[in-house]
């Protein structure tokens, strides 16, 4: 059993892209002859995982696959595009490369062009010979005609001999250049793949072929972009994708997952935490020691890495699909492949938390309508026909609001101050901590600007955990009344303002401690 020297083409028809590896599907037609044979297919990338090979025949035939291996060989590498990254060196052997074929295409020209020119003068000549014999005399025509011929024999001959000099001094600089390169650049051969594959067939005919295996070195990322157009905005879901597999992908059906095939499935270790308990002493009976600290509301998410994070998936596994064949060289670049975009209506807000920064900022929101989850990934922010600047997203179910920050106003400023005040009540000997906080809000308008515009303050006020510390908003020192205080003890108001309007707004709470408390 012998296998042929030249081997079938297995392109691939769909990729499977995971998270730092991918799943490459190819498919082609055999025609298998009766009994067992061994077909060598590919070529192949030779980073395909052995172990996950696998090769499925269409079922409608009667044959079956005995062994199927991926079989390596170094490969001197195939003459390759110029680019422009390419070294000087690189780039003139290319120009010479390109030149040689031109100065031969002139040459053969320019022998053509004599030849017709010499068949010419002997035809010419045949005729004086001819006329002078039958008694013509014309003799000014002839010798016109004659000078004429001969002058363009000389300047074509002189072309022809400059085109010959060039191409045997361009042969010469070729030479040496390929061999300078061959000196200072000389690629190692390439390690290339082919699949070699058994089969047995109890009778002739085509059978299909469907193979299958893993590739690392390819890995994708979610990517948006987003439209605000007035009141409706247009979210593009997008897709990046990188791969160097040493195969290109030509009009592949391309699935995007965030399956993580790369864990290990062994359990953690366990370590021991060993835990005691102790009597309170009499003085800390006495006290209740606090102290202050921030959360963030809502979900932490993901530990952020160093480098080009992972896909935050909700902790499920997500399945993209693109809608079109797609193409993506094996040249380890980014490529942005589309997936849904959708238009809704959005509701848009100026928002300012003065305490963090004391910016304004325009936050759009609307609900996911792209028939997905969206995962996290970067927003390329679009609003008023030009880009203005790039956001993150987090990860939202189908159906779900979305929140996005299309930046900052620049014709608005706030300034906060912050003012505390301490007292202590002689009867109770309770501590109260009084707090004051001013936010000057101003809007700067061009000439010629109306209506009122609402901006939306959120400051914060501490929430307490134990009975021996109680906060209270004073609502009568606060000027304007806040509109809204929710649980988390976030204060909000939504201040109008006019073109070149100015407001003040005041927030006054207290914080009370009994004598018990300390660490305030």
């Amino acid at each position: 059993m012998s296998t042929a020297p030249k081997p079938i083409a297995l392109p691939v028809t769909a990729v499977t892209c995971l998270e730092d590896r991918a799943q490459v599907e190819r498919a082609v037609v055999l025609d298998l002859e009766a009994g067992v044979q061994r077909l060598r297919l590919g070529p192949v990338s030779a980073l395909a995982v052995d172990r996950t090979l696998r090769a499925e025949l269409t079922a409608d035939h009667p044959a079956t696959v005995l062994d199927v291996r991926i079989v390596r060989s170094w490969t001197p590498r195939a003459p390759q595009r110029s680019t422009d990254d390419d070294s000087a060196l690189r780039r003139r052997v290319h120009a010479l490369e390109e030149e040689q074929p031109a100065l031969e295409q002139r040459r053969d020209r320019l022998r053509a062009r004599l030849g017709l020119l010499g068949r010419l003068a002997a035809d010419l000549l045949r005729e004086i010979g001819e006329g002078a014999g039958s008694g013509e005399t014309e003799r000014p025509r002839w010798a016109r005609e004659l000078d004429r011929v001969d002058a363009e024999r000389d300047a074509h001959g002189e072309q022809l001999r400059t085109v010959e000099a060039r191409l045997t001094a361009l042969a010469a600089e070729l030479g040496e250049a390929q061999r300078v390169l061959r000196l200072a650049e000389e690629e190692p051969a390439e390690l290339v793949g082919h699949v070699e594959l058994t089969v047995e067939a109890a009778a002739a005919g085509p059978v299909g072929l469907r193979l299958s295996h893993l590739t690392p070195c390819a890995l994708w990322r979610p990517a948006y972009r987003a439209v605000l157009d007035g009141d409706s905005l247009t979210l593009e879901t997008d897709a990046m994708v990188w791969q160097r597999t040493g195969e290109d992908w030509s009009d592949v059906r391309l699935t995007l997952s965030t399956a993580r095939s790369a864990p290990a499935t062994d359990p953690p270790r366990l370590g021991e935490d060993r835990l005691t308990l102790k009597d309170r002493s009499a003085a800390e009976r006495r006290t209740v020691d606090v102290e202050l600290r921030e959360e963030e509301i809502g979900a932490l998410g993901p530990a952020p890495v160093l480098g080009l994070p992972g896909v935050d998936d909700g902790g499920e596994a997500r399945v993209l699909r693109s809608p079109a064949p797609v193409s993506v060289p094996a040249d380890g670049r980014a490529h942005r492949v589309r997936l849904s975009a959708f238009t809704t209506a959005a509701l848009s807000e100026y928002a300012c938390s003065p305490e963090l920064s004391p910016l304004v900022t325009q936050v759009v929101r609307f609900d996911n309508l792209s028939g997905h989850a969206l995962l996290a990934g970067p927003v390329d922010l679009v609003r008023g026909g030009g880009f203005s600047g790039r956001g993150t997203l987090d990860f939202t179910a189908p159906g779900a609001p979305v929140e996005l920050a299309f930046g900052s106003c620049d014709d608005h400023r706030v300034v906060r101050q912050a003012e505390e005040s301490r007292d202590t009540a002689a009867l109770t000997q309770r501590t109260v901590v009084t707090r004051t906080v001013r936010l000057h809000l101003s809007r700067f308008s061009a000439p010629g600007e109306r209506g009122e515009r609402v901006v939306v303050l959120r400051e914060r006020i501490p929430v307490s955990e134990v009975s021996a510390v109680e906060i209270r908003l004073r609502k009568d020192a606060c000027s304007p009344a806040p509109d809204a205080v929710d649980a988390e003890g976030i204060v909000r108001w939504d201040v109008p303002l006019p073109p070149g309007g100015f407001r003040t707004v005041t927030l006054v709470y207290e914080l009370s401690a009994s004598a018990r408390v300390t660490g305030l």
